[in-house]
């Protein structure tokens, strides 16, 4: 092989590794700063009910559902926050410490977006909520109307695994007074 070659030859193979160190570097920084999303129930039981697909504590995810009623809780000497957060199913705790949305409150859909502390415990860095309590965010909608009709629920603003054990609870403390 002639010197002309040669220096041809290495020049393209600089380029090559050149860009194939430049796109392993960019696809790294972006599964570094991919936010996935999530509904409760997928944070529990994994995307599809795989338990492969769950996310790992530590990981950045953004979870969307409702805030379940009665279970918002001030600290009255910071800006803390703990709430429970549910789509259909299980529930799952969200702390957040910051200023929350005006249009913050209980039953109001939300999105949250942060570290994921331990299974069913979301430390959120930003908290979004919407304009009315009809609002449900898009990817939930998909993902309960995916999720939940094939299961034979049809009317999605049924009742959670909460309220019904709280209603079972108080049927249970009414017919023991009786």
């Amino acid at each position: 092989m002639n010197p002309r070659r040669k220096s041809r030859l290495s020049i393209v193979l600089f380029v090559l590794l050149g860009v194939s160190v430049a796109t392993t570097l960019v696809l790294y920084a972006l599964g570094q700063n991919i936010d996935l999303f999530y509904t409760p129930s997928e944070v529990v039981y994994g995307k599809n009910n795989d338990q492969t697909t769950k996310p790992e504590v530590g990981q950045r995810i953004r979870v969307g559902g409702m805030v379940v009623a009665g279970t918002v809780q001030r600290d009255a000497k910071s800006l803390k926050v703990k709430f429970d957060l549910n789509d259909i199913g299980p529930s799952i705790s969200v702390e957040y410490e910051g200023i929350l949305p005006d249009l913050f409150r209980e039953g109001q859909g939300i999105v949250a977006q942060g570290v994921l502390k331990e299974p069913t415990l979301l430390a959120a860095s930003e908290v979004l909520a919407k304009h009315d309590e009809n609002y449900v965010p898009p990817e939930l909608g998909e993902q309960m109307k995916k999720v939940h009709q094939p299961m034979g629920v049809s009317d999605l603003s049924g009742e959670s695994e909460r309220d019904r054990q709280e209603k079972d609870m108080q049927n249970q403390t009414k017919e023991g007074n009786q």
